[in-house]
């Protein structure tokens, strides 16, 4: 199906993120295992951000799935309309024939 109102994201833009993603999680476990602190307070940090790395992505895909949930109830409500404008012009179309 050839649906024109998709947007795709640049590879350019996928490669940024995943870099950027990469680093950002990268850099934060290299720091919490460098911090001059016992072993329980790094990993009790350790534990914290991967639990708010989750979350995140948990956040993300739902906001992604209500947003696309809203475009299929656009699409319907689209589809509905244009039924109802085709039926009424149809109906004028007989109502100016039989005059």
């Amino acid at each position: 199906m050839n649906n024109p109102n998709i947007q795709k994201d640049t590879g350019a833009w996928i490669a940024q993120v995943w870099i950027s993603f990469i680093l950002a999680a990268g850099f934060t476990c290299w720091g919490i295992y460098h911090l001059p602190i016992d072993q329980w307070m790094r990993g009790y940090l350790a534990m914290g951000f991967f639990f708010s790395l989750g979350s995140a992505f948990t956040l993300a895909k739902t906001l992604r799935d209500n947003h696309e949930a809203g475009k299929i109830i656009n699409r319907i409500s689209d589809a509905k309309t244009e039924k109802i404008l085709s039926e009424f012009e149809m109906r004028e179309k007989n109502v100016a024939n039989f005059r």
